[in-house]
């Protein structure tokens, strides 16, 4: 059986690629250390984009932008996207990109706690990307869950927490112990809500996979 690593490079190795302002994007924000979506994951959101073509995006979790350029430039044409960040020092590189992709327009960026600004959103949208800080996926998940339409697709990342998820609480590090517990109720909230039908994959470092029951 092949190591987890030797799979991961092969199935990398596989991967298309994207535009070169993406890997330039994407190469900018490894040497700042600023986290980005994995190249399997990048993989699956181009899949589902193919698949879903929504024509309304929310992203919870903007980083430098990259993620929202990436669905940006793969989803069908007229799509909106909505991207949520907090970190005020991230704030002005994503919206530099947004500009440099000529993009400005179809990307609307909204600062602040995503907790409070989701609660203002109207919604529909057919497509929300799950992407910011994991202690806090379980409290975002009613005001995402009422965005949602029928039919909606909600993809959440990060959520096997480098395999720490199947440990018990108290073998992970005391600092990570109320991320972990909170984790594994947005796990458990998400396979067994009566309006979800949901998928948990160990893609990159995990990620659930949620359509909405019409």
């Amino acid at each position: 059986m092949l190591s987890d690593e030797r799979m991961n490079a092969f199935i990398d190795s596989l991967d298309t690629g994207n535009t070169p302002f993406l890997n330039e994007i994407e190469s900018e924000a490894m040497k700042t250390n600023v986290p980005v979506v994995r190249t399997q994951v990048q993989s699956l959101i181009k899949f589902l984009l193919a698949v879903q073509k929504p024509a309304s995006i929310l992203e919870v979790g903007c980083a430098i932008g990259f993620s929202a350029l990436l669905m940006s430039e793969y989803a069908p044409a007229g799509c909106h996207i909505t991207t949520i960040e907090k970190y005020e020092k991230r704030i002005p590189i994503a919206r530099e990109n947004f500009r440099r992709a000529g993009r400005e327009d179809a990307i609307t960026l909204l600062e602040g706690d995503a907790a409070e600004l989701l609660k203002g959103l109207d919604g529909p949208f057919d497509f929300i990307f799950m992407d910011a800080a994991k202690g806090q996926y379980i409290h975002f998940l009613p005001d995402v869950l009422r965005l949602l339409p029928k039919g909606g697709m909600l993809l959440s990342d990060n959520v096997l927490q480098d395999g720490d998820i199947v440990e018990s609480r108290f073998a992970v590090t005391r600092r990570n112990r109320t991320i972990h517990s909170r984790m594994r109720e947005y796990l458990y909230e998400l396979k067994h809500h009566s309006d979800l039908e949901t998928v948990v994959l160990p893609v990159g470092d995990g990620v659930t996979i949620s359509v909405r029951k019409t």
